[in-house]
């Protein structure tokens, strides 16, 4: 299957780029984050390892163990959002081996920085939201998640079964996913490009180290029901703040699923468009939020511009409404994060009840 293609760029998405260049040139600030960004980063990331160092050397009775795995688990999802995000998309820091060391925080914490750049910078960014090519919208059979997708009993029910999937979102992604794709040579039905020896050497050191890091250690110094009560607990908690943030940008009531046409794969829309109906933001206002998912709740700014550091999305975001006024193109949010998740779950519910 060839990949779709855009409409020509028209003047919406130049002028778009002009504004926000002359933003970046008047306020004389450099696209990546900032020393807050740094301090953040470093804040996380300290706080990831004293919970780790705590929870397998010094093991603390039961009930603050368990609130310490929680913690663990949500410090996972925040440094990924705010750390490796970031620098995946080399927006972390004006130095690029700082986005590296940044980017690879995902494979210390047993995914894959090679993968995730092939699935989400590659991919799910240029087709968001294309049934085929968006490996994203890929939870088949568990889940429906347009209405060209095959439709099973169960997905009835997914509006109230999809907190036990997303909890299993990061167990999946680190024991499953990356080898499907490291095997298969595929993300979804786009091929993987060629892998260095590096990279191969990368992919299979940091798996290993991951393996040590969630299981042979802890195995080691706290046993086995130990071991698995805290692991289950850590993993289900990153996945399903990572699950839930990611879905609220694309599967709402809101965003739209563009299907390319049968025979030539050209789509409706030129690209910025398409992002911008594909996309929503929710709780712009709501800087503890804004803080804490590392402005994913920014999704339109950050598709349209990923090279930008989340730090600016909220100037940004006054240039893009403003554009998009003018030019009549849709600007989607919900003003509360609430709200978002609701049209997430009515969402589900449609897509496994429409034929």
């Amino acid at each position: 299957m060839s990949l779709p293609k855009f409409a020509p760029p028209r003047s919406f998405h130049a002028e778009l780029k002009r504004r926000t260049a002359q933003y970046f040139q008047t306020e004389a600030k450099p696209q990546t984050g900032t020393a807050g960004l740094l301090a953040k980063a470093a804040l996380l990331v300290g706080s990831l390892v004293a919970l780790y160092v705590h929870l397998v050397f010094f093991t603390p009775a039961l009930g603050w163990a368990l609130l310490e795995c929680v913690t663990l688990g949500g410090v996972i999802a925040l440094v990924g959002f705010n750390v490796m995000h970031d620098g995946a998309h080399g927006s972390f820091s004006r130095y690029p081996w700082l986005n590296r060391v940044a980017a690879f925080t995902l494979n210390v914490m047993g995914g894959s920085s090679y993968m995730w750049d092939a699935k989400h910078n590659t991919v799910h960014h240029m087709y968001t939201n294309i049934d085929g090519v968006d490996d994203d919208l890929d939870i088949q059979p568990w889940m429906r998640m347009t209405l060209d997708q095959k439709r099973h009993r169960a997905h009835r029910f997914q509006h109230l079964y999809f907190w036990f999937l997303y909890c299993m979102l990061y167990i999946s992604w680190v024991f499953v996913m990356d080898y499907q794709k490291y095997f298969t040579r595929r993300i979804g039905s786009v091929a993987l490009k060629p892998m260095s020896r590096n990279d191969h050497f990368i992919f299979w050191g940091f798996k290993a180290l991951s393996l040590a890091i969630f299981i042979g250690l802890p195995l080691y110094t706290v046993g086995w029901a130990g071991w698995l009560l805290g692991f289950l607990v850590t993993m289900c908690v990153a996945g399903f703040t990572l699950s839930i943030v990611f879905q609220l940008a694309h599967t709402v009531e809101q965003t739209a699923f563009p299907v390319p046409h049968e025979t030539t794969r050209k789509m409706e829309d030129e690209w910025a468009i398409h992002q911008l109906r594909t996309t929503a933001n929710f709780a712009t206002n709501n800087r503890l939020i804004s803080w804490l998912v590392g402005g994913l709740n920014f999704q339109v700014e950050h598709h349209l511009f990923p090279k930008v550091s989340h730090v600016h999305y909220p100037q940004l975001s006054k240039i893009i409404k403003q554009t998009c006024a003018e030019f009549e193109v849709p600007y989607q949010e919900y003003p509360k994060m609430w709200q978002a998740v609701v049209s997430h779950i009515l969402f589900l519910r449609q897509m496994g009840r429409a034929s």
